[in-house]
């Protein structure tokens, strides 16, 4: 399956690994929309107003990160955690796939090849902030290129 060109058009500035990594979860079959690529800083403050986002730093300004949602066995746009988790899953398969590695939303800190799957991703994300006294930032729909690591120098 492919993706509209309503989504198409969503990923227009979105980083090339990451576009490939959206349309091999597509071609695998996943439903699902794609509602957000890249942002402009009005965008993101607007977001982070409505409690929507946590940053004004969000890698959607770079065009590194993109939002989605799955869509119910009706086809139709549905926010439900229990679909999330197949979605994710199949971002995971479509990142190891094309060896380009991603951070789902639904378990920052990590990147989804280094855990078997969505639920056990999420899991551990959600024990190592109890463990630090802090409350989990469950952001479902949000899939984003692993940030660079700056040099100590």
């Amino acid at each position: 399956m492919s993706l509209s060109s309503r989504c198409e058009l969503r990923l227009a500035g979105v980083h090339p690994d990451l576009v490939r990594v959206v349309r091999r979860v597509a071609e695998g079959g996943a439903l699902f929309r794609v509602t957000e690529g890249l942002r402009t800083p009005e965008r993101q403050r607007q977001l982070v107003a409505e409690g929507k986002s946590k940053t004004l730093d969000s890698r959607h300004l770079t065009g590194h990160a993109v939002d989605v949602v799955p869509l119910d066995a009706q086809g139709q746009v549905s926010w439900a955690w229990t679909l999330y988790f197949p979605l994710a899953n199949a971002f995971r398969a479509a990142s190891i796939g094309e060896g380009v590695p991603v951070v789902w939303g639904g378990a920052w800190g990590q990147i989804m090849a280094d855990y078997a799957n969505a639920n056990a991703g999420q899991a551990a994300y959600v024990a190592r902030m109890k463990e630090a006294g802090r409350k989990p930032f469950l952001d479902g729909p949000h899939f984003e290129l692993l940030q660079a690591r700056q040099s100590a120098s």
